[in-house]
């Protein structure tokens, strides 16, 4: 048997990080002794422990001690992380570390040093300097030094707060029978308290915020200045110029809920004025787009990053096609985020989701629980998911936030 001794602190007891530490020992068949344990008295004291975990080989507990430096277990022999230089453009050495979207550091010359900008599924490139940044696979580049392996890599999880607070772990909160307004209002409490801090608010919108007649609740939130940045598809922008310009989404009109007559066109009309004026900005000073959501993300300067799929009509000038030049534009407008809110999205929430650290309190409402969940089994910590019809929701929202 080979064997190694970790620690692990911090509010490890009530936050279930030691019984989650023990599970991962035992499903990997690994075992564990229990040296020290010291609890705090108090709901604010920090706990400690000391394990050695003991494995059938050294490769075997090398997988464990990865698995465990995920839930903030460091080896007591502190190391510093192993580098390796990458073999050439968009790869990783074989035995990378993969990232997970929790605060992470990583000992480069003895010293812990903050990984930047912190996203999941990613590398962690560190410079001649020893700054650590965390590094998707498209902007690898040849000979970089990237981290390998759990040495010298410290996650820490996020623990249950010391007071009662509306965001906890997203996986506990997803159920279609929580009080809804209870949620929304204590939502609207959180927007206010960020809107004061002066960090930023992102909206994730997908067109079903259009088609069931919430797009003028969005704009509301646009214009009180409760959204900093928008991330959306073509489908989301395409359908509100639609209904700015002929009262309708996918031909069926959004005050009486019938189809217009040719109506089914009209989203493509929409794209075409849009695409005859050279984008979205260029109809709005040309007064050929007067109102909806993006109209007022031009007048309120409000960021949007559009981002393409093959499946989408026209599409509009402003969408990027191209999937990873979207993923730098969103990540590039994360900086500053404190809150997000993913409405009638799936793939966008998702997409936007895994780019998010674990510590950006999200918002994921769906009329389909699915979608909800499928956000947490991806990993957003952080969070509530309720399970309401968009337009409801953000009706309620706009009651409480009183815009």
């Amino acid at each position: 048997m080979t064997s190694e001794v970790i620690r692990v602190s911090g509010h490890i007891i009530d936050s279930l990080i030691l019984p989650k530490i023990l599970d991962e020992i035992m499903d990997l068949n690994g075992t564990f002794e229990i040296l020290h344990i010291a609890i705090g008295t108090r709901k604010t004291d920090p706990s400690q422990a000391r394990l050695r975990v003991s494995a059938a080989s050294a490769r075997h507990l090398e997988q464990i001690l990865q698995r465990l430096s995920r839930l903030g277990a460091v080896r007591e022999a502190a190391q510093d992380a192993r580098l390796r230089r990458a073999p050439r453009d968009g790869v990783f050495p074989a035995d990378f570390y993969s990232t997970t979207n929790l605060p992470t550091d990583v000992r480069v010359r003895g010293r812990w040093r903050t990984v930047e900008r912190i996203e999941m599924d990613c590398g962690i490139v560190v410079a001649a300097s020893g700054r650590a940044r965390c590094t998707p696979f498209a902007d690898v580049r040849k000979g970089d030094r990237v981290v390998c392996g759990a040495d010298g890599v410290r996650v820490s999880p996020l623990e249950r707060g010391r007071s009662p607070q509306v965001f906890q772990f997203m996986g506990s909160a997803v159920s279609s029978e929580k009080p809804k307004l209870q949620l929304i209002y204590r939502l609207a409490e959180e927007m206010r308290a960020v809107r004061r801090a002066r960090r930023k608010i992102l909206v994730v919108a997908g067109p079903a915020v259009i088609h069931t007649a919430g797009g003028p609740y969005l704009e509301r939130l646009i214009r009180a200045g409760f959204v900093n940045v928008l991330f959306a598809g073509n489908g989301l922008a395409t359908h509100d110029i639609e209904s700015a310009l002929f009262g309708t989404s996918l031909g069926v009109r959004l005050d009486h809920g019938v189809a217009a007559q040719d109506g089914h066109d009209h989203h493509m009309r929409a794209i075409n004025a849009i695409r005859a004026c050279g984008g979205i900005r260029q109809a709005v000073r040309r007064r050929v787009l007067r109102r909806g959501i993006m109209h007022a993300c031009v007048v309120r300067r409000v960021p949007f990053v559009l981002g393409g799929s093959v499946r989408d009509d026209g599409p509009l000038p402003d969408v990027v096609t191209d999937t990873l030049e979207a993923q730098t534009l969103m990540r590039r407008r994360l900086h500053g985020v404190a809150l997000a809110l993913m409405v009638g999205s799936t793939l966008h929430a998702i997409a936007t989701g895994n780019l998010l650290p674990a510590t950006v309190r999200t918002v994921c409402v769906d009329i389909n629980p699915a979608v909800v969940t499928k956000l947490a089994d991806r990993g957003t910590f952080q969070g509530i998911g309720i399970v309401s019809d968009a337009e409801a929701f953000l009706r309620e929202l706009c009651r409480a936030l009183r815009v």
